[in-house]
């Protein structure tokens, strides 16, 4: 998984690639380790870059009943509004996390910060002792560093057992995140990897969203973007399904993206549930917040209209009853399609 598990089982960016590179891309086969990991290193750097002129300013002026501003990059304009309410909360909750030495500058971030309020409807002291928890827990786990230090060689084995990725945009701009539940084959999966080694992938690829799909969906969309939209594949799933390893797997996964980054699911449609997942469903629901419940569509196999509804024909796979195919890349589910990986948001300076 590689979206947020607040989703069941984070703004923008200038320049990625210097004047010769974007003369030249190598494809990935041809640029070495070490190459990729230096860009890595200069994507995240220009997201933090980008972000602190994207993101809403604390100490900007104001209006009387809201507060407006309009963010600026030489490539790019977009409005960002927010309460004056919200603003207060938020302004409280830096000053006190500055205050005990608890916002670092990587992580000094308007939404992330409304975020975490959010989350435990805005208790200053409940969101400011989960912001250091938070804060210790990525100490702990080297979540800084893990897009430079942590390798993942099984990961098209860990792929074939369980079919997951990210595909296209909603209409509002958000990442689309999909995983084939059906296909899932968990007793293969743990031959490929390990339950420890799968939890860092996941959260390898959720930093990978936070620093990388969300800043290309900002740019793209003109509009501030730090949530996902996930479709799960349900076809198949059923009590059987629902093992020890699985529940573990699960509450593993919650308790990370939950307790590090909440409130990153906008929305879910759980698909093609049928009776034994409906079943299933009463158990699981169990396990999950109820304010991520709220969020979720349980629907049937008569899903493809609700779908389209908030997300395009054209970025949607035509398995899931859209028109894209990615026949170029090897489908839908290997193409990571994106405005990520698109050459003229990576040229945005």
């Amino acid at each position: 998984m590689s979206g947020p598990l607040d989703r069941f089982t984070i703004p923008c960016f200038e320049g990625f690639s210097s004047t010769d590179e974007r003369k030249e891309r190598k494809s990935d086969i041809e640029v070495s380790e070490e190459e990729k990991k230096t860009r890595i290193g200069i994507f995240k750097k220009k997201a933090s870059k980008a972000s602190s002129k994207l993101r809403r300013s604390l100490s900007r002026k104001r209006r009387p009943s809201k507060g407006r501003s309009i963010d600026r990059t030489p490539s790019l304009t977009f409005e960002d509004i927010h309460d004056v309410e919200e603003l207060r909360y938020v302004s409280e909750f830096r000053q006190s996390l500055i205050s005990d030495d608890l916002l670092p500058p990587n992580l000094d971030d308007y939404h992330m910060m409304f975020r975490f309020l959010y989350a435990r409807r805005f208790d200053l002291g409940k969101a400011k002792l989960m912001w250091a928890n938070m804060i210790q827990w990525r100490k702990d786990f080297g979540t800084d560093t893990i897009l430079e230090d942590f390798e993942f060689p099984e990961l098209d084995q860990v792929l074939k057992y369980y079919p997951q990725g990210y595909h296209g945009v909603d209409k509002e701009g958000r990442p689309v995140y999909i995983e084939r539940l059906g296909r899932v084959d968990p007793c293969k999966l743990l031959q490929v990897t390990t339950l420890e080694r799968y939890l860092r992938y996941h959260v390898k690829e959720f930093e990978k969203t936070v620093t990388i799909k969300f800043p290309a969906c900002c740019i793209a969309a003109k509009r501030h973007v730090d949530s996902s939209t996930t479709i799960l594949d349900v076809q198949g799933v059923g009590l059987k399904n629902f093992t020890k390893s699985a529940r573990d797997l699960i509450t593993q996964l919650q308790k990370i993206d939950n307790d590090n980054y909440p409130e990153t699911l906008h929305r879910m449609f759980i698909i093609n549930a049928g009776p034994g997942f409906k079943l299933l469903w009463g158990t699981v629901k169990s396990f999950l917040d109820p304010k991520t419940v709220s969020k979720i569509d349980v629907l049937g196999n008569k899903y493809q209209n609700k779908l389209l509804e908030v997300i395009d024909a054209s970025q949607l796979p035509d398995f899931l009853g859209g028109t894209c195919t990615c026949v170029d890349q090897g489908g839908c589910m290997k193409s990571d399609k994106g405005p990520w990986k698109d050459p003229e948001i990576l040229k945005v300076e």
